[in-house]
């Protein structure tokens, strides 16, 4: 489990150039969302009694923390967005350490792969992970990744770094049987997982997808928001 970091130890040139990446594919990752709001409750899918409806979790799906906790956290994200990677090192950890390690929301993360090739077998290989136990280690390994790109100034987005070598080292790296891993990857055994994510994404978006877009049980939350913004949707339904 990913542990917040507490010393920040990244020169100024490496952080202005991530703030850069970020601003420069805010256009591309936002996919069209415009002028969108912290909280987007009203562009949700909703329900017969006008609510917004609860993402449904199935038998693919590996839930972070306690499976009976309140709250759940659900994530639709694409390994490759910077956005999902600035949510992942500055707002994930802080919301596993202050709620899902006590116990009181549980996190689920739904790949979705619409940003190209890389993405897509990223998300493969972050789910041929969950065969052995690996998912969310898979994923935070997976992140990690794109973090240290990005923090190098190199451009995210099917630049390369993303390919079977860097897989099956990570999966050797977590202890993992290689050939197994690489068997369920090269088949391409979840690729329908993939495409159940993707329609599950347009179903609740609307058709408007971005990455990362949250579900706090049932408030929908697009955009790498600061946590403050998730700390006010866990705690509403905590005191429900």
């Amino acid at each position: 489990m990913e542990n917040q970091e507490k010393n920040s130890n990244w020169l100024l040139p490496a952080s202005i150039l991530i703030a850069a990446l970020l601003i420069a594919g805010s256009v591309i990752y936002s996919n069209g969302v415009k002028n969108y709001k912290p909280l987007i409750q009203q562009e949700a899918k909703l329900n017969q009694n006008n609510q917004i409806e609860e993402i449904k979790l199935t038998e693919n799906d590996v839930i972070l923390g306690n499976a009976d906790a309140k709250v759940t956290i659900v994530e639709f994200g694409d390994f490759q967005c910077p956005y999902c990677v600035k949510f992942f090192k500055e707002t994930g950890p802080l919301i596993r350490k202050n709620y899902v390690e006590t116990g009181k929301a549980k996190m689920v993360f739904k790949p979705l792969a619409f940003l190209g090739e890389e993405s897509t077998s990223a998300a493969l290989a972050a789910i041929c992970a969950k065969d052995q136990g690996k998912f969310w280690e898979y994923h935070d390994a997976l992140f990690r990744v794109e973090y240290e790109e990005m923090a190098k100034g190199i451009q995210s987005g099917n630049n390369g770094n993303l390919n079977p070598d860097l897989f099956k080292k990570i999966a050797s790296n977590l202890k993992m049987d290689v050939n197994q891993f690489t068997s369920c990857f090269d088949s391409k055994k979840y690729e329908d997982v993939l495409s159940e994510n993707s329609r599950a994404a347009e179903a609740a978006m609307n058709g408007r997808v971005s990455t990362p877009t949250l579900f706090v049980n049932s408030q929908m939350i697009q955009g790498a928001q600061p946590y403050s913004v998730f700390e006010a949707a866990i705690d509403t339904f905590l005191v429900q």
